[in-house]
């Protein structure tokens, strides 16, 4: 798939842009979303898990926006800068063509591999007019309202809902109130810079579009270390971006999506706050970030996790940013939610929940680090011995899985498969690394788990692994398990359980279900969308397997869902193609890529 975007008109349903026609923007610290239709319509200040100054998303009338867009916008579309995090927004009114370029800007000369704050805090919109004459609406909106006062150069903004945040809005013309209409002609420029924080006060020497031209700059310097020239390559290189604008600068973190809210049906109720990070994410991410050439990110995540795990003891599922526990879960009473989905949530109360898959996360994390970055010390493999023994234990003990169930634990089958994972990978450590550890009995108790999976998941009549030890519904999660390499992709028996899954948790048209709630009842009301990532492990499971030409075509139509922009969302709506769930998704994305890595691999190994 080429990204080659068109004009296209621009249309709302119920009030709102659909998700697609979004880009996203970053710099490290935050993220927003900017529509095709000029606005700003999510940027949660000053990090990605701070509370949104706008969030229009979720609620068009008292969410808040930033939007520039002539009055009487027709169509539009929306392009990157090359291999940049700048987006461009070109829209077309009766009377002539804009250009808006939007970034959340780097400091000059940052290198990214570095994996340190790279962040201006600033929000630059440089707008151009290319064509004809055009009136625009320029309107800043925060969330719960603010106090504003003019001072030199424009106007100084503190959010009710952040008194502590000082914002700035300086303009290239003279601009006194956050609401108005000016009228340019072709040719003529308007700069408009929001501030934020210390960089309110700092002196800026440069003029916005040297700060645009040199936070691309940045951006393709860093993309030039991607190394990657397999299938739907375009896409695999827009992923690995979009995967770094979900990586907080400061310490390797990388948020599982930059909003919260966003459903998983319309008018459902499963609608959560991704802005933290799982650990299950590391060790999916690293690895497909690592065989592309993005050693940095792939570092600092997995760097990131085992800091966590070596000063928190605690084995938790998600953490903020700065590896705590995230806030309470509460639902905001205020807004509506996108498309009038509530409730909107802010926080995640997954974060306490008992998932054992977690040990088999931490564990590939630390091989992963220990083969590609560094070993690990004592301190560190005294607490991560622990946890090997914990899943050594645990793994038939009642859980909420990886889908974090709303309902009574149950043995799930990827809970004890990642159990399996934490005791091969400490085996694994303690031969590489000459480390102090049980081997004999982890790695019995890692055969014994195969074994169990393979009879008591194994359900005949279905002719499938199945979700539970002791039988239960289809689980998508189960083609997994030839990835972390704990079932062969080639064992009859998992390539039954490709067919089932494919089969029945088909959406159509290569999309899947995770599972089908009649069957495994999740605690909510409601149904939800088809769950891109299990497609991406449909494509691993076919490639394996050597259908490589099945494969290859569902890993196109895949790639063909992406927006314009190569971005991807959580979900797909089966029956209109539209994008549901948080966005962009980080788990798509690795997803995306990793697929991409492993035909990229057998393709050539078969010439």
């Amino acid at each position: 798939m080429e990204l080659n975007p068109h004009f296209r008109q621009v249309i709302y349903i119920d009030n709102y842009l659909p998700l697609e026609d979004h880009g996203l923007i970053g710099d490290g610290r935050t993220a927003a979303l900017v529509g095709r239709d000029g606005a700003i319509s999510w940027l949660c200040l000053p990090r990605f898990d701070s509370p949104p100054i706008f969030c229009k998303l979720l609620d068009h009338r008292r969410g808040g926006a930033f939007t520039v867009a002539p009055e009487d916008l027709l169509e539009s579309r929306q392009y990157y800068l090359d291999r940049s995090a700048v987006l461009v927004t070109e829209m077309r009114s009766r009377t002539g063509l804009v250009r808006v370029t939007d970034a959340l800007t780097l400091r000059r000369g940052a290198d990214l591999s570095e994996n340190v704050a790279a962040a201006r805090d600033e929000l630059v919109r440089h707008i151009e007019v290319l064509e004809g004459q055009v009136k625009l609406r320029v309107e800043l909106d925060l969330r719960g309202g603010f106090d504003m006062e003019g001072v030199s150069g424009g106007l100084a903004l503190r959010p009710y809902i952040l008194p502590n945040l000082d914002l700035h809005l300086t303009s290239s013309t003279e601009v006194t109130h956050p609401r108005t209409l000016i009228t340019l002609k072709a040719g003529e420029r308007l700069n408009l810079i929001l501030r934020w924080g210390v960089s309110t006060l700092r002196h800026q020497p440069f003029t916005p579009e040297e700060v645009l031209r040199s936070t691309s700059d940045v951006w393709q310097r860093w993309a030039e270390r991607i190394n990657y020239d397999g299938p739907q390559a375009s896409l695999v290189h827009r992923s690995a971006i979009t995967l770094k604008m979900l990586d907080y600068f400061e310490n390797g973190a990388v948020v599982a999506a930059p909003t919260s809210s966003l459903p998983e049906l319309i008018g459902g109720e499963r609608n959560w706050d991704y802005r933290y990070t799982w650990i299950r994410d590391a060790s999916f991410s690293a690895y497909g970030l690592h065989r592309i050439g993005c050693y940095e990110v792939a570092a600092g995540f997995l760097g990131w996790v085992l800091d966590v795990i070596e000063h928190d003891g605690q084995p938790r599922v998600l953490y903020d940013l700065d590896g705590k526990m995230p806030p309470p879960e509460r639902i905001d009473p205020e807004l509506e939610g996108y498309r009038r989905s509530r409730p909107v949530r802010w926080g995640n109360a997954a974060a306490a929940q008992i998932q054992h898959d977690v040990y088999g996360e931490i564990l590939d994390c630390a091989w992963q680090w220990a083969k590609h970055y560094g070993e690990v010390d004592e301190a560190l493999w005294s607490r991560l011995r622990v946890l090997i023994e914990s899943a050594r234990h645990e793994w038939r003990s009642l859980d909420q899985g990886i889908w974090e169930v709303r309902t009574a634990g149950r043995p799930f089958t990827y809970s004890a498969a990642l159990c399996q994972v934490a005791l091969a990978r400490g085996v694994r450590l303690v031969e590489r690394f000459n480390l102090t550890g049980d081997v004999a009995v982890w790695r019995a108790s890692a055969e014994e788990i195969c074994r169990a999976i393979l009879e008591e998941s194994w359900d005949e009549r279905q002719q499938s692994l199945t979700e539970h030890l002791g039988g239960g519904g289809l689980d998508a999660s189960l083609l997994s398990l030839p990835l972390r390499r704990v079932i062969p992709a080639d064992h009859p028996r998992m390539v039954a359980t490709t067919k089932a899954v494919a089969d029945r948790l088909s959406a159509g048209k290569g999309l899947l279900y995770r599972y089908l709630l009649e069957d495994s009842p999740d605690g909510l009301r409601g149904h939800e969308g088809a769950f891109l990532l299990c497609s991406f492990w449909l494509v691993d499971n076919l490639a394996y397997q050597g259908r490589l030409d099945e494969a290859m075509e569902l890993y196109d139509s895949l790639c063909a869902r992406a927006n314009p922009l190569g971005l991807l969302p959580e979900e797909i709506d089966p029956s209109s193609g539209t994008f549901l769930g948080n966005f962009p998704q980080a788990f798509s994305h690795v997803g995306l890529i990793s697929s991409g890595v492993n035909l990229h691999q057998m393709i050539n190994r078969n010439k």
